[in-house]
């Protein structure tokens, strides 16, 4: 039997699972559609700067966690963000007294994913689409109909519906990723030529197209040129209009920016939208991580653990805990 592991997707979730089953001697494989590490996580090079479309920032509660998240901060690979934090509720905008400790990548979120690379054979551009349970072991087909393999086990850390295909093997683990629904969000970047004029550097929003916004460069790091906003469209209205244009979006969210700011927002020298098909789970799942032990074959990520930053590094960690477990 081969002794290799292999984990689809490279993003906190499987990277996290990638250096637990490396730091028990494991041999390791992770394949990922994407050119580059991060997933959610992932930051995006561009003439204005880098931009973190997916997560904003993390928090820190449970132990392990909390304790990893210094091991970076001493690494310089993350720093606290402490924003002019303010809510936008009924168009109304407060200043937030929200104590909540807040960290980000430095200098951009992929930052943390690129660092957990380290020592990790990783297969980028490769889109697994399909899992063969072999006599031999797992083969795992990409969208190019290569084969790559066999492998003794198979992590799936992609989101919940990506999953369910690769999972099918497995009807428990399949019908459970079935289960979790997750949700859109249209992200866009904004750059202007002047700094709005506005004291605000983060903010919740409700009641509007956008449910967050952020100045990017308020975060530490962070080089721009011009002021640059991070928008991101609530889930329900993002859902409402996937099929519009990039164009139309940032133009759309544009204005709902000058609605929650109350300050003249002109039109932006640069802009950018990107679509998450797979933002965030609909409903908090407490899974920690999936597994079936007799097929080999195990599933993460932040939909098995409450749908943030640090559940899906400890769902990760979980993952390659259970498979550990089975004396692999």
């Amino acid at each position: 039997m081969p002794k290799t592991i292999a984990i689809i997707g490279a993003g906190i979730a499987g990277l996290a699972a990638a250096q637990a089953l490396r730091a028990s001697r494991r041999k390791v494989i992770v394949f990922d559609k994407s050119r580059g590490s991060g997933g959610r996580l992932s930051s995006k090079r561009s003439e204005v700067g880098n931009l973190d479309l997916g997560a904003q920032y993390f928090t820190a509660r449970e132990r392990h966690f909390s304790t990893q998240v210094q091991v970076w901060r001493e690494l310089g690979l993350v720093d606290s963000w402490q924003p002019h934090l303010y809510q936008s509720r009924h168009g109304v905008l407060s200043y937030s007294a929200d104590e909540q400790q807040r960290f980000v990548g430095t200098p951009r979120m992929s930052a943390l994913t690129r660092s957990l690379c380290a020592g990790i054979d990783c297969q980028f551009a490769t889109r697994i689409s399909t899992l063969e349970n072999t006599p031999q072991g797992w083969l795992l087909h990409d969208s190019e109909g290569q084969p790559h393999g066999p492998f003794s086990h198979v992590i799936v850390a992609t989101p919940a519906p990506q999953a369910v295909p690769l999972l099918a093997a497995s009807q428990s683990l399949s019908q459970a990723a079935a289960a979790v629904a997750m949700l859109p969000t249209w992200a866009v970047a904004l750059q202007f030529a002047a700094p709005l004029a506005t004291p605000v550097e983060a903010c919740f929003v409700q009641h509007n197209p956008l449910d967050w916004i952020a100045r990017s460069q308020s975060k530490p790091g962070r080089e721009h040129s011009g002021d640059v906003w991070i928008g991101h469209g609530s889930s329900a209205w993002s859902a409402a209009h996937l099929e519009l244009s990039p164009d139309e979006i940032c133009e759309h969210l544009r204005g709902a920016l000058a609605e929650v700011l109350g300050c003249t927002v002109p039109a932006p020298t640069w802009q950018l939208a990107h679509r998450w098909l797979y933002a965030r789970p609909e409903h908090s799942h407490d899974h920690g991580a999936l597994a079936d032990p007799a097929m080999g074959l195990y599933a993460c990520g932040d939909w098995c653990n409450g749908g943030r930053v640090e559940g899906a590094w400890l769902s990760g960690r979980e993952a390659a805990r259970l498979l550990l477990e089975q004396g692999h």
